[in-house]
């Protein structure tokens, strides 16, 4: 019982000493502030000469400058990785699930701070960097509860005297590259499952807004993570290259567009490493004639303009079958009736795209539409915002008369802009959704459950809503995706994140009883 209790102090005296070398980190001093790397449990200013401005899209005004790592930090970092994960992995499962359950409870406590730095690094509505937050909280949450979902397996004598059972391992160190689309949500994701199930971690966050993973890792260690068990790298395509490249790296998981995402999964497969890519984002809603109109229509602008249209779950192509004419004009009373502003604001409804080159993009692509015959039914690219002039700021708008063959269509727009298309049966309008290269998910709104039971079955994308937006499922369900929008073998969250995550080991094993002179053999 004493043992028990000097080991507890032990662990809390760790605890402190881990937290207290993060309490005063010099890197916040600069001005703006440089944000640092998380090497072996020390927040460190970069050595690199070259760094990127992280910009408030608001007000253009730089909110901190993110390191370009060098190869030599880099290296320290997967290094401090890999000489923490013997002892992580040899820790209780439970000692593990109680720095989960202090993580949340500290995630908790800071959910104001992160969801502000959230808004100011991204430019979402501040109400949507609380989803964000709480969203990644709820994978914390499931971590907490990870111990029973590695339970392996055991089968008695399967042959003369012989027992087999299986047991699930942690890989080693893992490594997670990170979309800007959600700063918190995306890294809780990766990082919560991997070090739960006793890998350690190299996080890249995204050079856009790595601020909350920064706060993340900060409460991480306040909550007891030991030193080198995760730690954070900065920079940009040569970063990605080099961890796939890295041989001490055995897995790594990304979230983002489509061309860097088949980047990853074909430099880091090569290299013999498990991957998991979920890429692109083009997702449709059907609308049957019999939808009920308030509820689709709701459902429609919130999933279409939320977060500016940059979420990977937005619905923005909506195919009307039987037409576009009885929904055309609420659709854009309800689109015209939103609030575009900065996040910060009360009650945005629309906060500004991230950078100036995204913003270009969209215009481009919207643009592009009507010079091929689109109608520019809502225009929002020459909305102006009292006092925020200089803002990446788009309103909402609607296209209609879309066709397949349009640039619009065929690219992810990543921007407030809604595809409105046209099909004359609920046939052709599935044979829409399912030649588009791009996946994640698709809904449907209508009151016939037959109809609705068709679209389930014939549908071909990972997440599937009737009458309800397409929404991230919850941590103990699986996040999926079909291919092309998924590279790799096993998906995000759930058990599915568990079994990336761990590798199975089989073991089988004969006693023979040599004292009596018994035999055993096989």
């Amino acid at each position: 019982m004493e043992s028990e209790v000097l080991e507890e102090e032990d662990q809390k005296s760790a605890v402190r000493n881990n937290y207290l070398s993060v309490m005063e980190p010099s890197w916040r001093q600069h001005n703006p502030p440089r944000v640092p790397n998380l090497i072996g449990g020390r927040f460190v200013d970069s050595q690199s000469f070259a760094s990127i401005d992280v910009i408030n899209p608001a007000t253009q005004e730089v909110v901190s400058q993110v390191p370009l790592t060098t190869n030599e930090e880099f290296r320290a970092a997967v290094f401090a990785a890999k000489r923490a994960f013997p002892s992580w992995r040899n820790t209780q499962s439970t000692i593990r699930q109680r720095i989960m359950f202090k993580f949340q409870e500290l995630i908790r406590r800071d959910i104001d701070k992160l969801a502000m730095n959230i808004t100011n690094e991204h430019g979402k509505a501040l109400k949507d960097a609380y989803d964000d937050v709480l969203c990644g909280l709820e994978v914390v949450e499931h971590a907490c509860g990870l111990a029973n979902l590695q339970i392996g397996e055991f089968v008695s004598n399967i042959s003369n005297g012989v027992d087999s059972y299986s047991i699930r391992e942690p890989l080693g160190v893992c490594a997670g590259i990170c979309p800007f689309d959600f700063p918190a949500m995306i890294p809780l994701w990766m990082f919560s499952t991997a070090v739960t199930c006793g890998n350690t971690f190299i996080l890249k966050p995204s050079e856009k807004d790595p601020g909350a993973a920064v706060m993340l890792a900060e409460l991480a260690a306040e909550a007891g993570l030991p030193n080198g068990v995760l730690n954070i790298v900065h920079g940009s395509n040569e970063i990605i290259s080099t961890i796939c490249d890295d041989d001490d790296i055995k897995a790594v998981s990304f979230v983002g567009p489509s061309t860097a995402g088949s980047y990853v999964y074909s430099r880091a497969s090569a290299k013999g490493k498990r991957v998991q890519c979920n890429i692109g984002a083009k997702n449709h809603a059907v609308v049957m004639p019999d939808a009920s109109m308030d509820t689709t229509l709701n459902a429609l602008v919130t999933a279409g303009f939320g977060g500016a249209g940059q979420k990977r779950m937005s619905l923005s192509t909506v195919v009307f079958v039987g037409g576009l004419t009885p929904w055309e004009d609420k659709l854009v009373e309800r689109a015209q009736a939103l609030r575009v502003q900065p996040g910060t604001e009360p009650d945005t409804d629309i906060g500004p795209v991230i950078s100036k080159q995204a913003k270009e993009l969209i215009c481009r692509l919207i643009q592009s539409s009507v010079g091929s015959g689109a109608k520019l039914v809502v225009d929002g690219r020459n909305i102006l915002v009292p006092g925020y002039e200089h803002g990446n700021f788009i309103g909402p708008t609607i296209l209609s008369n879309v066709k397949v063959s349009m640039e619009c269509y065929k690219e992810e727009t990543c921007g407030p802009v809604l595809l409105c298309m046209e099909a004359d049966n609920i046939e052709e309008a599935i044979d829409i959704v399912n030649r588009n290269k791009y996946g994640n998910g698709a809904s449907i709104f209508t009151t016939s459950g037959v109809t609705a039971r068709k679209f389930q079955t014939e549908i071909e994308v990972g997440q599937v809503g009737i009458n309800i937006p397409i929404s991230a499922p919850f941590p103990f369900s699986c996040f999926t995706s079909l291919k092309p929008l998924f590279a790799g073998d096993i998906n995000f969250d759930g058990k599915a994140g568990i079994q990336f995550y761990t590798q199975i080991k089989t073991v089988s094993q004969q006693w023979k009883d040599v004292a009596a002179g018994t035999s055993s053999d096989v």
